[in-house]
């Protein structure tokens, strides 16, 4: 079977969480983003790594209620039930029609698969979505798996920017546009 769309990663759902596990995993509260979710939130998202962006969406939510079904959810493996990283939209699309994404895995999950099927989650909704004709990512040039990553759904670099918690990121840009039409537009891979 030859089908761009057909998974061969890991199932992946995205659970977007209430203001109050946002706020609990923005003070790095493990037992209460446990609670307020009803997830098995991992320590890494309730640690360092992840609480700055928590204080972010946690802001954003509860100056825009709207936010909420766009911005950074947990990562839940449909299969094991078990939380694997974080992933979302920096918000909704703004007067262009544009989204960021970002995604980001645990650590102890890395390596297999969760990235990609993340991402591929984000692209596909972002297709589906008439507000939505452009997503972008930020990286950082050192995050090498991220640039591999987005370069094979055709996103192109676009710009630079500086970040205040990140430091200098290289943009990428893509149309939205369903899985399939990215599949066929991606570069060949070199030959032998």
């Amino acid at each position: 079977m030859n089908d761009p769309d057909a998974r061969t990663g890991p199932r992946v759902e995205l659970v977007h969480l209430g203001l109050a596990a946002l706020r609990a995993l923005a003070a790095g509260d493990l037992a209460a983003a446990r609670e307020a979710s009803g997830l098995p939130v991992t320590a890494w998202l309730a640690g360092p790594e992840c609480v700055g962006t928590w204080r972010i969406r946690a802001a954003q939510v509860a100056a825009d209620p709207v936010a909420a079904g766009w911005v950074t959810a947990v990562v839940l493996d449909a299969d094991r039930r078990a939380v694997v990283g974080k992933a979302g939209y920096h918000g909704p699309p703004d007067e262009a029609g544009m989204v960021e994404v970002g995604y980001a895995v645990d650590p102890a999950c890395r390596r297999r698969g969760y990235a990609r099927a993340a991402l591929e989650h984000l692209l596909a909704r972002a297709a589906r979505e008439p507000g939505v004709r452009t997503v972008r990512a930020s990286i950082r040039p050192d995050n090498l798996p991220s640039r591999s990553l987005v370069l094979g759904y055709g996103f192109a670099e676009v710009g630079r920017q500086w970040d205040e918690e990140d430091g200098w990121e290289t943009v990428y840009e893509v149309a939205a546009q369903p899985l399939s039409e990215m599949a066929a537009r991606r570069p060949s891979p070199p030959g032998p």
